[in-house]
């Protein structure tokens, strides 16, 4: 009854204007924010969504005064950000765990099935390439772990040393009829102790963060506990992915840019010859100049009906007023020029595919689709080196994110894993011609003696060091016994032969 009333009293006093509500998330604490850095993101955002109001919004002019449209656009930061993360992850990428047991490697897989993993990570991963970057933290609800996957939009960093984010906010905005609620959820290590701090706040206008309240006062929340600190916890539970390129918009923030920072000028000019294309033949239709006259009722004198020469209902028919001749019709034809267009549109694709790190000729527009020809591709080509570059970081944030967990469900008690287990993480390569060449490759280096065995065989089927040992054991096992059985095999062949 006694928070109740004073929650009553701080709505009271908000409403009043007296309790002024926090105006921005830069002013509740001391955070290194780079406002330009979010202005960037949400851009990135609206364009892979497909619509850019500076961009996309036109403005025109005709005869019954100004009138606006839509720019029609091609999409190109949802193509290249949805090729990039299938080239980059998909469900034939093998994640190894090593150890003793192989129950770390179980436990891990169980983790992934249950939060549906492949699935999720690929979509999100196409969102870092769109938005420059993702977050996912696993958390514990109903002694399971949990994993939320979390937008660059709605992440803040606090504090970070050579670019390994160590604290951060996530933000959560949820609405109820008139009010804003905001969840800030806070990752901080307090006197060495990793904490995690639950907020709520309540904003009338929408405009500002609003007041704090109680955590119950949304359903969401009522379970969480305000602040909770973890002892076992060594490293951040969270993992921030973003594509391997530099940041060139603030060079001092961790934060990563979208794919297609770079190739704004290039995205904007491919929509603008995108929407001529598609006006040229809205624009260039047929049309047929008729004097006015013509298209006018006239009276049949025999029946009474009323008669046209043409239907004024069919857009192909110009009336024409003015000095014409009386029964002349003229055809004002206009020739579309089709294949300037797409060759214009294809010359801007290959340079929009160099600036994002694919070869030329990776995007194609034939006049009727945007077409992609990734299938099979050179280890030597650019799209090849840039998924490589990508697939660097993608492997150190997945060991991260597998430690994390780990680490977690130690705090919780729901598994205690050794400390000298090993991660292997293959990509799939097979887009790359071809994958007997690779083993071709290790197989002649390991005749020559320039190769381990081992190592051939962790090269070439993306396993770690004691799953390769296993296999090398197996394979000597099977070598033994078929040199055991020829033995056999010969020596029952002599004795029949003495007894015949």
């Amino acid at each position: 009854m006694f928070k109740r009333a004073i929650n009553a009293v701080r709505r009271w006093l908000y409403n009043l204007g007296i309790l002024k509500g926090m105006q921005s998330l830069e002013n509740h604490k001391d955070i290194p924010i780079n406002e330009e850095m979010y202005q960037y993101i949400d851009m990135w955002k609206q364009l892979y969504r497909g619509y850019h109001e500076d961009w996309h919004k036109l403005t025109y002019k005709t005869i019954e005064g100004t009138k606006e449209r839509k720019m029609d656009t091609l999409n190109m930061a949802k193509v290249s950000s949805n090729e990039m993360a299938s080239l980059v992850y998909n469900e034939k990428c093998e994640i190894s765990i090593g150890d003793d047991k192989n129950a770390t490697a179980e436990f891990i897989n169980n983790v992934f099935k249950d939060n549906k993993f492949n699935k999720k990570f690929q979509d999100y991963l196409e969102y870092s390439f769109a938005m420059g970057g993702v977050v996912i933290k696993p958390y514990v609800e109903n002694d399971k772990i949990k994993l939320s996957f979390v937008t660059a939009d709605c992440f803040v960093p606090i504090s970070w040393s050579n670019e390994t984010i160590r604290e951060g906010v996530f933000i959560n905005q949820i609405q109820r009829r008139d009010k804003t609620y905001t969840h800030l959820e806070w990752h901080e290590w307090i006197n060495g102790v990793y904490t995690v701090t639950n907020e709520l706040y309540e904003s009338r206008n929408g405009t500002d963060l609003g007041v704090p309240v109680p955590l119950n006062t949304l359903k969401e929340y009522e379970n969480l506990e305000p602040i909770v600190g973890m002892t076992a916890i060594e490293k951040p539970l969270f993992v921030y992915f973003k594509p391997n390129t530099a940041n060139n918009i603030d060079t001092q923030s961790p934060l990563g840019i979208s794919l297609f920072a770079n190739a704004l000028d290039t995205m904007k000019a491919i929509d603008v010859a995108f929407d001529s294309f598609n006006r040229e033949f809205r624009l260039g239709k047929k049309r047929i100049i008729v004097p006015e006259h013509m298209v006018k009722a006239v009276v049949d004198p025999i029946d009474g009906r009323m008669h046209r020469y043409f239907d004024t209902s069919d857009e192909t028919y110009e009336a024409l007023p003015g000095e014409m001749d009386d029964f002349k019709v003229h055809d004002i034809s206009v020739e579309l020029r089709v294949d300037e267009h797409i060759a214009a549109i294809n010359a801007m694709l290959n340079l929009f595919a160099m600036q994002t790190g694919f070869s030329s000729g990776t995007f194609t527009f034939d006049g009727q689709s945007m077409k992609t020809a990734t299938e099979v591709i050179s280890e030597q080509s650019k799209t090849f080196k840039s998924k490589q570059s990508h697939e660097v970081i993608i492997e150190e944030g997945l060991k991260e994110l597998i430690g994390a967990i780990l680490s977690l469900a130690k705090q919780y008690s729901l598994f205690n894993a050794k400390d000298d287990y090993e991660v292997s993480i293959a990509f799939d390569d097979s887009i790359a011609e071809d994958k007997a060449a690779e083993i071709d490759k290790q197989s002649q280096m390991v005749l020559n003696g320039l190769q381990s065995k081992k190592r051939a065989i962790m090269k070439i089927q993306g396993v770690t060091e004691d799953e390769a040992l296993e296999i090398l054991q197996e394979i000597a096992e099977e070598s033994n016994g078929f040199k055991e059985f020829k033995r056999d095999e010969q020596l029952s062949s002599i004795l029949l032969g003495e007894g015949e």
